[in-house]
C-alpha cells in the first residue's frame, strides 16, 4: 500500500522519469529500429492527440456552459502574454542581426504560448476554479491565432502563400480538434445522454490519469528532440535558461494577478502552465525551427512546478485532516 501511495503522490515526477527511461530503452533495442518512423507518427498524430482529447472531454463534462463566462481578471494575463510577445519581437525588429535572436524568439514563444489543455485538470487537483481556466484557455487561443500571424512575418521572410488568413486558419485547425470539439461534445452529451454524463463524472481521477500517460509521451518526445538536435550546446543552454525564466515569471505573475481577484490557483495555472505541444509546432512552423526546443524545455519546467504545487496541496490536506 505504501508503494501505491507513493506512486499516487508523486505521479507527475514518475511520469516524467518514465518518459525519459522509455525513450532510451526503446532506442537502444536495435531490433525495433525499423519501427521508429511508425511509432513517431503514431504517437504524434494519433495516440497523444487522442489522449488529450479524452482527457479534455472528461474534464469538460464537469463544467457547465454557464461557468464559461469571461471574467475581468482574464484581461491582465492576456495583456501580459500579448505585450511581452510584441515587446520581445520589437527587439528583433529593431536589431535583426542580434546574436541573441534565437534566444529572444524562444522567449517570445514561451510567453505567447496558450494555456495547457491539461491546466484545468491540474487546477481541479489543486482545488481551484477549473472552469475559469477553461474559459481563459479559449480566450488565449483566439488571441494567439491573431497575434502570431500578425507579428511573425515582421521577424522572418515567410513564404508567399503564408498569408495572415492562411496562418490564422492553420492555428485554428491545430486548436479546434483538441480544445473546442471536446468542449462542444461534453456539453452535447450532458443534454442528450445525461446518464452517460453522470457516469463519466463519477470517475474522479480519470482525466488526471490520462494526463499522466500523455505527459510521459510528451517528455519522451522532448528528450528525442534534444538528443537529435544539431544545435550548439550554448544555444541549447540559452534556450533552456530563457524558457526557465519565462516559466517562473509567468507562474509568479499569474499568482500575483489571481490573488488580487481571489483566483490565485486559476491565475497561476492559466498563465504558467503551457500547451507545449502547440509551442513546439508553432516554433517549427512559423519561426526558426530551433525555437521549438523552447516548448520541450518549458514542458519540463512547468511540470516540475506542478509537481511541487501538488506536493504542497497534499501536505495542506493532510494538515487539515489531522
Amino acid at each position: 500500500m505504501k508503494i501505491v501511495g507513493f506512486i499516487k503522490n508523486w505521479s507527475l515526477p514518475i511520469s516524467m522519469l518514465s518518459g525519459v527511461a522509455a525513450y532510451f530503452i526503446y532506442v537502444n533495442i536495435h531490433s525495433l529500429d525499423s519501427t521508429h518512423a511508425f511509432m513517431n507518427k503514431a504517437i504524434s498524430e494519433y495516440i497523444q492527440p487522442s489522449l488529450i482529447f479524452c482527457m479534455l472531454f472528461v474534464s469538460f463534462c464537469k463544467i457547465s456552459p454557464k461557468q464559461l463566462k469571461p471574467k475581468s481578471w482574464m484581461l491582465w494575463p492576456l495583456l501580459v502574454q500579448v505585450l511581452s510577445f510584441v515587446g520581445l519581437g520589437s527587439i528583433i525588429i529593431t536589431n535583426p542581426d542580434t546574436s541573441w535572436k534565437v534566444v529572444i524568439e524562444s522567449a517570445m514563444l514561451c510567453m505567447i504560448c496558450p494555456t495547457a489543455t491539461a491546466a484545468s485538470v491540474v487546477t481541479s487537483k489543486l482545488h481551484g476554479n477549473a472552469s475559469a481556466v477553461v474559459c481563459y484557455t479559449c480566450l488565449i487561443n483566439l488571441a494567439v491565432s491573431i497575434i502570431i500571424p500578425a507579428i511573425v512575418p515582421l521577424l522572418h521572410d515567410t513564404p508567399k502563400d503564408m498569408s495572415f488568413m492562411t496562418s490564422f486558419l492553420m492555428i485554428l485547425h491545430k486548436v479546434f480538434p483538441t480544445l473546442i470539439f471536446p468542449l462542444l461534445l461534453a456539453f452535447t452529451i450532458e443534454i442528450i445522454a445525461p446518464k452517460l454524463h453522470k457516469k463519466i463524472i463519477s470517475y474522479k481521477n480519470l482525466a488526471f490519469n490520462l494526463w499522466i500517460v500523455a505527459l510521459a509521451l510528451a517528455i519522451g518526445i522532448t528528450v528525442k528532440a534534444i538528443v537529435h538536435s544539431n544545435e550548439p550546446l550554448i544555444a541549447l543552454i540559452g534556450i533552456a535558461v530563457a524558457s526557465l525564466i519565462c516559466c517562473i515569471l509567468q507562474f509568479i505573475i499569474g499568482r500575483f494577478i489571481g490573488i488580487h481577484f481571489n483566483e490565485d490557483i486559476a491565475g497561476t495555472q492559466a498563465l504558467g502552465q503551457k500547451n507545449t505541444v502547440f509551442a513546439i509546432w508553432t516554433g517549427a512552423t512559423f519561426m526558426n525551427p530551433v525555437t521549438a526546443m523552447a516548448g520541450g524545455f518549458y514542458s519540463v519546467w512547468h511540470n516540475i512546478i506542478n509537481s511541487y504545487q501538488l506536493y504542497k496541496e497534499r501536505k495542506k490536506v493532510i494538515k487539515i485532516n489531522k
